[in-house]
């Protein structure tokens, strides 16, 4: 059996593919999930972190009542410290380089507190973040091979590909579409692709992206890509690649050359060969 379902959430269109075993109902629970994410996690219209921003901007704490926001939360204060701190929700060219920093998330009395004001903003942690709950609702109605995808950066697999073996994709070049940057095989895995450059990078609302750890503004032209097991996994990994400095970036990438890709348009691409450089320059 082969479905699709296509609809608007997490301020991009999103598609789920199914193919083979599963219940009748598993797209639209897997939907279902995925709106649910966009209702708490949205800074577009009221939900559960805007009413939690109001508190934080205005320099109070909250307690946090809502299941999703505090699952988040836990992962995100999992994530920072993964990232060397360049994964950080919590930057903001308005409140200086406060960041995760002036945050005290008490897991126990499900509470924050700040030092300082802050605002969240989930970004596309959020959409890995979604993905991840599809794709457990899925596996829980049965579905073996399923292909989720919330914009075209942000994607899931379930299991196989129906032919069998890894999902094929390959990494466009955000400023030269025919040239292809990686090609990826996945299995029951997501793949995050952050840009400085290319397609919705000019969009009036699209942030600037900010280094947490010294508040620099990066607009050198990259792009980045990151596999892992779990979607919000590799968006806080391709976030913290786009925005780490030399350094940074490299103890990053030493985690699984493999699965990780920072491509600098100016000075060359760190790929998987240690010994190789890669020229991007027009």
């Amino acid at each position: 059996m082969t479905d699709v379902v296509r609809f608007a959430s997490m301020g991009t269109r999103v598609e789920l593919h199914r193919f083979g075993a599963g219940d009748d109902d598993a797209l639209t629970a897997a939907q279902r999930a995925i709106e649910a994410v966009d209702d708490a996690l949205t800074i577009h219209r009221p939900s559960a972190t805007t009413a939690l921003n109001e508190r934080l901007i205005a320099g109070q704490g909250a307690a946090i009542d809502d299941a999703l926001l505090f699952e988040a939360l836990v992962t995100i204060e999992e994530l920072h410290a993964s990232t060397l701190g360049l994964f950080d929700p919590a930057a903001d060219r308005r409140f200086a380089s406060a960041g995760w920093s002036a945050i005290a998330f008490d897991r126990g009395a499900a509470r924050i507190e700040i030092s300082q004001p802050v605002a969240l903003d989930f970004g596309g942690f959020g959409k890995g973040f979604a993905l991840d709950r599809a794709c457990a609702v899925l596996r829980e109605k049965g579905v073996v091979s399923a292909c989720l995808s919330a914009g075209e950066s942000s994607i899931a697999v379930v299991g196989e590909h129906p032919l069998g073996g890894g999902w094929p994709f390959a990494i466009a070049h955000p400023l030269r579409p025919d040239e292809i940057l990686v090609e990826l095989e996945l299995t029951d895995e997501s793949v995050s692709i952050s840009s400085t450059v290319g397609a919705g990078t000019n969009a009036p609302e699209r942030a600037a992206m900010i280094r947490p750890t010294d508040a620099t503004i990066v607009s050198a032209p990259r792009c980045t890509v990151a596999v892992d097991r779990l979607g919000a996994h590799a968006e806080a990994m391709s976030t913290a690649l786009l925005v780490a400095d030399e350094d940074q970036a490299e103890r990053l990438l030493n985690g699984d050359r493999t699965r990780r890709f920072l491509f600098d348009f100016l000075r060359g691409a760190a790929i998987p060969d240690q010994s190789a450089r890669m020229s991007f320059n027009d």
